[in-house]
C-alpha cells in the first residue's frame, strides 16, 4: 500500500488554494478537469495513458481557484532505495503544470515544499531525495531556485555515486526508456511533449545558464525527451527562502 499523509493545504494572495491528496481520493470530474488542463499543454499522449500514469502516484498536489477549478497540479509518488550502504527516502516528481492566467503564483511551489518538509520530518534520520524528470526548461529552473547542489547541472560533472543512484531509480521507473550515457528518458514514440508554444524558451530565457544547460542536456526536450535529475532535501542544501518553508519557520 502506497503511504498515506494528511491533506496540507495553503492560502495564497493570488485566489489560489492548494491542496495535496491522496491519489483515491480524487473524485471523476476533478480527473476530467486534470486532463483537461493537462492536453491544453501536452501533446503525443492521451487519456488512458494520463490515467495509466495517475495510478502510479501516491499523491497530488492540486491548484485550485475560489470556484473549485483546478487550476493546476503535480503528480508525486514516495519511494526509498539504498544509497553508499544506507536506506535513503525519496520523492518523485511526475507531470507539474500550472494554468498560464496563474504563473506568477508561488501558491504549488510553496506547497510542495511545505509538503516534503512534513516528510523529511516523518524520518529525519533518513535522507530524503528530490527525484524528478524534466522535459522543459521551466521545471529545471526550479533546482537552482530551491537548491546549492543539485544534478546534473553546468559548474561541474555528477559525482559517480550520485549518478549510480539517479540510474537505479530511472531504471526501476522507466526501464531500458532511460538512456544511461545522455541520462535521458527516451522512448520510441513520445509519451507526452509540451506543445511548441510552451517548450521553447524565448531569448531572454535562452541566455540562462540554467536554460541553456538544460537545453543542450536534453535536446529531444520537442519531442518529450526527459532529463533525470535528482536534488537532496536537506535544510542546509536548500536557499534560505525555501529552506524556511521546508524547515515550517514561516508558519
Amino acid at each position: 500500500m502506497p503511504e498515506r499523509h494528511p491533506i496540507v493545504e495553503a492560502h495564497t494572495a493570488t485566489a489560489l488554494k492548494s491542496q495535496v491528496i491522496p491519489v483515491f481520493s480524487l473524485p471523476d470530474a476533478e480527473r476530467d478537469e486534470m486532463w483537461s488542463l493537462y492536453h491544453r499543454f501536452y501533446a503525443g499522449t492521451n487519456r488512458a495513458r494520463f490515467d495509466d500514469d495517475l495510478t502510479r502516484k501516491d499523491s497530488l498536489l492540486v491548484l485550485r481557484d475560489d470556484q473549485q477549478r483546478i487550476q493546476g497540479f503535480s503528480t508525486l509518488a514516495l519511494g526509498f532505495a539504498e544509497h553508499e550502504g544506507r536506506v535513503i527516502r525519496y520523492v518523485f516528481s511526475g507531470d507539474t503544470i500550472v494554468d498560464r492566467a496563474h504563473w506568477g503564483s508561488q501558491s504549488l511551489a510553496f506547497t510542495w515544499l511545505r509538503y516534503v518538509g512534513d516528510i523529511k520530518r516523518e524520518r529525519p534520520e533518513l535522507p530524503l531525495f528530490w527525484f524528478l524528470i524534466v522535459k522543459g526548461h521551466r521545471t529545471y529552473r526550479y533546482l537552482p531556485t530551491f537548491a546549492r547542489t543539485f544534478w546534473p547541472t553546468w559548474t561541474e560533472p555528477t559525482p559517480v555515486a550520485t549518478a549510480d543512484l539517479m540510474a537505479r531509480l530511472a531504471r526501476e521507473r522507466f526501464g531500458a526508456a532511460y538512456d544511461l550515457a545522455s541520462g535521458v528518458i527516451r522512448y520510441p514514440e513520445s509519451h507526452g511533449h509540451l506543445v511548441p508554444e510552451f517548450a521553447e524558451a524565448n531569448d531572454r530565457e535562452a541566455e540562462r545558464e540554467d536554460v541553456r544547460f538544460f537545453l543542450e542536456r536534453n535536446p529531444g526536450y520537442r519531442s518529450g525527451d526527459e532529463l533525470v535529475c535528482l536534488c537532496e532535501l536537506a535544510s542546509e542544501n536548500l536557499r534560505p527562502l525555501a529552506r524556511r518553508i521546508f524547515d515550517g519557520v514561516e508558519r
